[in-house]
């Protein structure tokens, strides 16, 4: 098997010193071509663990590997070049900028990487038709439905082809069609070697992931399903 893309390592967090670890101890590793789905009770941790892999928040012991070097202890402007090179993610919340028509919200991580949105603009026509979204492009936030939304973040999320895609909940919020566009199309580009990482409540679609990651309450480590 190839080397892993991002490994968590004794992974700990917890929000102040004083208080339970939100995530303790957690080791896992996450391989190009997957898809791994994270499920469990509300509060066990797994919005946290995407946040930590991401390097939007950090953690208080253990380390993280990207490639098979250390990520985690580097400074907030290298851990921002890494996300804005390496990773797409897909909140829970398609936060979208309401001042921005759709295909500039989807092309705006050309921005963190230093290059011109415009230089992606056909590519964001393209996702915006594999992702059926069905609204001219120039259209606002504002003007378009949540299911449209979030596949609109999806595409965000995958414009510079990054080598990791973070979903939190993406299909949390869709109707049935759009949450099979959404989930379809994150097992596509899983397939085509991207590593997925999902947060889901969805049984259905955490059976469908390569690796089922099941978490305890209590920040307890999450055991293969």
């Amino acid at each position: 098997m190839s080397a892993p893309v991002l490994v968590a390592e004794n992974v700990s967090f917890r929000y102040r010193k004083h208080l339970p670890p939100v995530v303790n101890d957690w080791t896992q590793e996450f391989f190009a071509g997957t898809l791994s789905a994270l499920t469990g009770p509300s509060g066990c941790g797994k919005s946290t663990r995407l946040y930590l892999l991401a390097l939007m928040s950090q953690i208080f012991s253990g380390s993280i590997h990207l490639f098979g070097h250390r990520v985690d202890d580097l400074s907030e402007a290298e851990r921002a070049t890494i996300r804005a090179l390496y990773f797409g993610f897909v909140f829970q919340d398609a936060l979208l900028d309401p001042t921005r028509s759709v295909v500039e919200n989807i092309t705006e991580p050309a921005l963190y990487r230093g290059e011109s949105p415009d230089a992606y603009k056909n590519q964001a026509l393209e996702l915006i038709e594999q992702l059926q979204v069905d609204i001219p492009p120039e259209r606002k936030p504002t003007q378009i439905s949540g299911g449209q939304s979030q596949r609109i973040a999806l595409c965000r999320a995958l414009i510079t082809r990054p080598k990791v895609v973070f979903a939190d909940e993406p299909t949390g919020n869709l109707d049935p069609a759009s949450a099979a566009t959404v989930f379809s199309t994150l097992r596509e580009v899983a397939d085509k070697g991207t590593c997925v990482i999902l947060v889901t409540h969805d049984p259905e679609l955490a059976e469908r992931a390569d690796t089922h990651l099941v978490l305890p309450q209590f920040g307890g480590c999450p055991y293969e399903q």
